[in-house]
């Protein structure tokens, strides 16, 4: 029922709800074909931020704010990021990455059986206007209602 748990969750809904969007990724140093997979679901950070572009396709969940009152509440945001030559697919890309997962979301309502997606809140998507080709991201900001955590009485 903590943030860590919730992050761990919506990872593993992430893989399943994007494992069949397969796009390119950067060719490398030595490599002689380009490659093809699924966009890398991340918690927190990317393991090593210095080759964010080495990376894509990738997607990162991050805890950015807590709320507890009556109702807990956790605000994740989502950050996405594909590689493409071709400045329209990859803008295109990146909006079916985002899309697929936001349908997703809406979709099931919950993660994990104990985290559920706040509606009322809302769903907000950005795709970044920045020029950056050939890679592409924006983010997404989710607002999850968090189990609440039962108080313990010391007699």
């Amino acid at each position: 029922m903590t943030a860590v748990i919730l992050l761990e969750q919506l990872k593993a809904f992430t893989e399943e709800a994007t494992k069949d969007l397969i796009m390119p990724t950067k060719m490398q140093k030595g490599d002689t074909e380009q490659t093809y997979r699924a966009a890398v679901v991340h918690k927190m950070r990317l393991p090593d931020s210095g080759s964010a572009t080495k990376k894509a396709p990738y997607i990162i969940h991050q805890v950015i704010t807590g709320k507890d009152t009556t109702e807990s509440q956790t605000k994740v945001r989502s950050i996405f990021c594909v590689y493409n030559e071709n400045e329209e697919e990859g803008g295109l890309m990146l909006l079916n990455l985002v899309e697929r997962m936001r349908i997703a979301l809406l979709k099931a309502g919950t993660v994990g059986n104990q985290f559920t997606l706040d509606i009322n809140a809302g769903l907000e998507r950005l795709i970044y206007p920045d020029d950056t080709a050939p890679f592409y991201a924006g983010e997404m900001i989710s607002t999850w209602k968090m189990p609440t955590v039962k108080r313990e009485v010391v007699l």
